[in-house]
């Protein structure tokens, strides 16, 4: 398949969707499809005028995980040369989680829609997001550890603060892998839903999104962002400083007058 056929990209109004799209393969991380990712990345990353992102998966998988050809090179590889290897190694490694983890990069507001099994790696990149929808019939884990590997992609950052060091811990050191309806209850997605909802629900949430003011939204992004290693009183330094740029905008204006005039916002960024 053609690099640009890896993902595909539709934009409605304000809110883009990505999708893995290699469903014969349950869409397994290579290093074209990553490739693919992170220009499209890169595309949406400047444009002010999209207000939400979407990224989900073609077929019956939002992503099995990394791709068990890559996997395998790496560790005849390592086989081959121990020690020697481990740096060459780490930093494909290193350079290949960040293909994928540049979602992170966007300054608007994210949403995974798992469709099906996110697994391993793939998870990972769900996670990398600011909000997940799941099926309830999805499978979904970090197996690595099943595969004989530490886990990689930025695991054991992401899933101890979702969901506190000791189930973390669980879910890691076990591989185990959970429906949709266990990964809410857990706080691994927002909501479990049937798995026909799972895009309409994150197309609607994105509208909703969307209808907030952007230039707040992108802030508060920032926000979240940094609480992780902020102390108390320097983010509400933080909150006070956006704040103050926010009474500068038309948007707050707008805002306002809406709440006043009691009908919906219409905000323009600005």
């Amino acid at each position: 398949m053609p690099q640009e056929d890896l993902i595909l990209s539709a934009r409605d109004g304000d809110v883009v969707t990505l999708t893995f799209n290699q469903p014969d393969r349950l869409n397994a991380m290579t290093q074209a499809m990553g490739e693919a990712f992170a220009d499209h990345i890169a595309g949406l990353r400047d444009d002010d005028s999209i207000r939400a992102v979407i990224l989900t998966g073609a077929g019956r998988a939002f992503s099995a995980g990394g791709d068990l050809d890559m996997i395998n090179d790496r560790a005849v590889e390592g086989r081959a040369a121990p020690g020697t290897a481990r740096r060459p190694i780490r930093d494909f490694m290193r350079s290949f989680y960040k293909l994928f983890l540049s979602v992170r990069d966007l300054p608007c507001p994210t949403i995974a829609a798992i469709n099906g099994a996110a697994i391993g790696a793939g998870f990972c990149v769900a996670l990398g997001c600011d909000i997940r929808l799941v099926s309830d019939r999805a499978r979904v884990g970090l197996n690595f550890t099943k595969l004989g590997l530490h886990p990689g992609m930025a695991a054991t950052w992401t899933v101890p603060r979702l969901v506190g060091p000791a189930v973390a811990a669980e879910l890691l050191f076990s591989s185990r892998l959970v429906d949709g309806v266990e990964a809410a209850r857990l706080g691994l997605a927002n909501r479990a839903l049937p798995v026909e909802e799972v895009v309409p629900a994150a197309q609607e949430l994105a509208r909703e999104i969307a209808g907030c003011a952007p230039l707040a939204n992108r802030a508060l992004k920032r926000a979240l962002t940094r609480s992780l290693s902020a102390s108390l009183e320097d983010q509400l330094s933080f909150e006070a400083s956006e704040q103050a740029i926010n009474f500068e905008a038309e948007d707050v204006h707008e805002g306002i007058a809406a709440v006043r005039e009691k009908r919906d916002p219409s905000f323009e960024g600005r």
